[in-house]
């Protein structure tokens, strides 16, 4: 790489702290600074034409609300005119049937598709009992013909599913090459900037669950949204990671049918069904998806070990938080726990990251260690500290209101913003154990 002395514009072949021509320190750089500086000299007279301040006129975001008040609830009021949109998940979660339902919701739509062939999708169109009238079926991977029938077309939202199999003759990489995922979604953000029309592209996820290609994927979009769930339970939970148009604390949750994806107005009671009303003394709580509460029921079954290593095993519940509450319980209380193999099961398949269910765990725990017999439901709701505290935490009061609503006559929690009539409140792990203790 030539090297060029800024003070004698004598050139060299390797770099030296001091010109071996006319002696300057610290003159020498590449040719490309030097191209670089020379351009940002020839623009360094540019000003900006438009300056931001209060009386700028901010145009107000063009929502298109869908028919689906779950899906718009987490959009933060409906597809934006001009928007960039990632939708992500594991295969089979429902992606594809999302997106149907909406072009059903939506006029003139397109459907690009570079993975399932026109009648696949008519089937799947077909079962779900979409309108076809709605939008049109396109064929295609290659970027630049995408583009020109979007041109053509001007639908009123665009779908592209996947963006890993979609490639660009502009580069010769194969499809899904991180190159070439790059280029194709900076082309499809910036035909959605200036044509106004929403575009959703469908992205593949990898084995740890986040968007498969660059990161800079999902900076570059204006809307990131994951579908997950459990295939087993038949629930799917819509959030974001990203919205420029709206919170990312919103989330939809779904049921998967037969026919589609039906949406669950009230989720408070949909992970626990007929269980809750059944007559069996069980440990209950509260716990907090983005802005929606779902009550949930918590197992735990502690038995002495047969092998020389007790077992930990957990379901719909972080297993190194139950590590963390197991050595509490046995350091605090003094419970010989080093010898029992310890199981907890979130029924319901909901998969809880709330710290506010760890009273209700070691309820459940401690209810098993002792083999007591519950008279009756209880409720507990408390995030437990290295020392045995039961600490509060935000919205606790208003789960709380919950649960007394519910009509539970045993409800446990931290004192202080959480005091309220006909709940009692513990702040150790002293006090619960006495709960259940001989």
């Amino acid at each position: 790489m030539p090297y060029l002395c800024q003070a004698c514009n004598k050139t060299t072949n390797k770099w030296s702290g001091k010109c071996p021509n006319c002696g300057q320190w610290n003159s020498i750089i590449t040719i490309e600074e030097k191209d670089i500086k020379g351009q940002a000299s020839r623009f360094g007279n540019y000003q900006a034409s438009y300056h931001l301040s209060e009386d700028s006129k901010v145009p107000q975001a063009l929502y298109q609300a869908t028919t689906m008040s779950e899906l718009n609830n987490v959009l933060g009021g409906g597809v934006v005119s001009g928007s960039l949109i990632l939708l992500s998940g594991e295969p089979g979660i429902g992606k594809s049937t999302l997106i149907l339902q909406i072009l059903d919701s939506i006029k003139n739509g397109l459907y690009i598709s570079g993975e399932e062939t026109a009648q696949q999708i008519l089937w799947r169109a077909n079962r779900l009992k979409t309108n076809l009238d709605n939008f049109k079926f396109l064929d295609e991977t290659v970027l630049e013909n995408i583009i020109a029938t979007v041109l053509q077309e001007k639908p009123g939202l665009v779908v592209v599913d996947s963006i890993q199999t979609i490639y660009s003759t502009q580069i010769p990489n194969e499809p899904g090459n991180l190159s070439q995922i790059r280029l194709c979604t900076n082309k499809l953000l910036e035909l959605s900037k200036k044509t106004k029309i929403p575009i959703i592209i469908i992205g593949h996820i990898t084995k740890d669950g986040a968007v498969a290609g660059p990161k800079t994927l999902e900076h570059l979009v204006d809307v990131v949204l994951y579908l997950e769930g459990d295939e087993q339970y038949g629930y799917r939970l819509l959030r974001s990671s990203k919205n420029r148009y709206g919170s990312t604390k919103n989330i939809g949750l779904f049921e998967m049918t037969g026919e589609g994806l039906k949406e669950i107005k009230d989720p408070t009671m949909f992970f626990l069904e007929s269980e809750f009303t059944a007559q069996k003394p069980s440990v209950f709580t509260i716990v907090t998806e983005g802005q929606r509460y779902f009550m949930v029921e918590v197992q735990a079954l502690v038995s002495k070990t047969m092998f020389g290593y007790p077992q930990r095993k957990s379901v719909g519940y972080d297993l190194n938080r139950l590590h963390i509450l197991i050595a509490i319980l046995s350091k605090r209380l003094h419970l010989p726990l080093d010898n029992q193999d310890i199981y907890i099961n979130v029924t319901g398949g909901l998969k809880i990251k709330d710290l506010s269910a760890d009273l209700a765990v070691a309820a459940a725990i401690l209810n098993s260690f002792y083999n007591h017999q519950l008279n009756d439901k209880i409720f507990a709701m408390g995030e437990i500290g290295l020392n045995g505290e039961i600490r509060s935490l935000p919205l606790m009061d208003e789960k709380l209101a919950n649960a007394l609503s519910l009509g539970f006559k045993q409800i446990y929690a931290p004192s202080g913003k959480a005091t309220r009539k006909g709940v009692k409140n513990i702040n150790t792990l002293a006090e619960l154990n006495a709960i259940f203790k001989p």
